[in-house]
């Protein structure tokens, strides 16, 4: 099932083709630079399995970015509740993670701004926000590009990465729904 589509993009269930490159991107270490590990196989699929799970239950969340014009996949794009305890949550977190060959051509802009587009009408989200380790200036770059500001004191350890591991200090960024009058 499509949920989202660009120009150049469709954003959509996952589907079993989906497993083998998503496994690929999840053991390049130029991907998982900015994950504490790479995942196994056997991570990864079980990823995309509660992905997928999550798409099915609630009609939303990391949804498999496929390039139209190859039928490729390169990774997901999408929205999902922050699921650890944190200042700033409950809240609705837009994340992505795209294959190395996929950098550097505003796959993740273009996926990013359908998905908060989609958050905010569909959604009713009144605000989105996003995070990453301090050094991810490729993320922050796409945060940025969206139209995300940096909150500097929501920056936080991530309690999903081990205490005294170098990728624990994230910075945090949020985006509200745009005054529409209302």
């Amino acid at each position: 099932m499509i949920h989202l589509e660009t120009d150049r993009l469709l954003l959509r269930d996952w589907t079993l083709d989906d497993y083998e490159p998503f496994a690929a991107l999840n053991t390049d270490a130029r991907v998982m630079e900015h994950f504490p590990a790479i995942s196994s196989r056997d991570r990864s699929n079980m990823f995309a399995e509660r992905i997928q799970h999550g798409l099915d239950h609630d009609g939303f969340g990391f949804y498999a970015v496929e390039v139209k014009a190859t039928s490729g996949f390169i990774g997901f794009v999408g929205l999902s509740g922050v699921g650890f305890q944190a200042a700033f949550a409950p809240a609705m977190q837009i994340g992505w993670r795209l294959a190395f060959d996929a950098w550097g051509q505003g796959f993740a802009s273009e996926a990013a701004k359908a998905c908060l587009g989609h958050g905010f009408t569909e959604l009713g989200c009144r605000e989105l926000v996003s995070f990453t380790t301090q050094g991810n200036l490729r993320s922050t770059a796409v945060m940025e590009r969206i139209g995300m500001t940096r909150d500097p004191d929501g920056d936080f350890e991530c309690p999903e990465v081990p205490i005294g591991h170098p990728q624990r200090p994230h910075v945090l960024y949020r985006i509200s729904k745009p005054d529409q009058g209302t």
